[in-house]
């Protein structure tokens, strides 16, 4: 069962969201927040696997909040989704910063929001390359990026050949198939990768690529 905890200051959203997951055979709901703190409180209690973690919440906002649960060693398996109206929010950027796997619409059809959570519970990231970039590019125009200590710089040529697959959408199997790899030795080179840049996940990954201008925004 993945276990899913459901942060927003809306009670009906929540209860919306509770329904939902709730229906699915393979998921539970195990706990509500109605501010980020509570969030940050109810994620280190209740166990979860998965938060959906709305920005804009009373007391602690859902991007601090996700700073704090990133940063939490004890919550070291726990993802975090962020639910956004837009995909041209930039908070999101932010919250990709401080550690969130992934985003979708607020507006996404039933099965396609648990198909989400199943996805970043897994591990993986949900990112759609073509709001990604249109998104990363939009903050990048008002926002410089912050300064790094390990950025591609740092990678080998090939890892930087991973890196840029990475932000433009594929997955292990589409790498290794790009680059003559097999899945497994790109997957090595992404935890690699991962390790040197202090990233959390690939989420991360693809926004040090943009940020860096390792990857352009609109480039294919």
């Amino acid at each position: 069962m993945i276990r899913v905890l459901l942060a927003d200051d809306q009670t009906l959203v929540r209860e919306a969201f509770a329904m939902l997951v709730e229906s699915a055979p393979d998921m539970e709901v195990v706990g509500q927040a109605g501010t980020g703190r509570q969030a940050v409180t109810l994620a280190r209690t209740e166990r979860a696997d998965l938060v959906v973690m709305d920005l804009r919440m009373p007391d602690l906002d859902g991007i601090e909040a996700t700073r704090l649960i990133a940063a939490d060693e004890d919550l070291t398996g726990l993802r975090v989704l962020v639910p956004t109206t837009y995909d041209t929010d930039e908070y999101v950027v932010e919250a990709l910063r401080a550690g969130a796997s992934g985003f979708l619409v607020k507006d996404t059809r039933p099965a396609e929001l648990l198909d989400a959570i199943r996805t970043v519970a897994a591990g993986d990231a949900l990112l759609s390359p073509g709001p990604t970039s249109r998104l990363i590019a939009r903050f990048l125009r008002t926002h410089t990026a912050p300064p790094s200590e390990a950025g591609p710089e740092n990678l080998s040529e090939r890892e930087r050949e991973v890196l840029t697959l990475v932000a433009r959408g594929l997955n292990n199997t589409e790498i290794g198939e790009t680059l003559q790899l097999s899945p497994l030795t790109a997957k090595t080179h992404v935890s690699r990768i991962m390790g040197k840049l202090g990233a959390r996940d690939r989420a991360q990954l693809v926004v040090v690529a943009y940020e860096s201008g390792l990857v352009a925004p609109g480039e294919r």
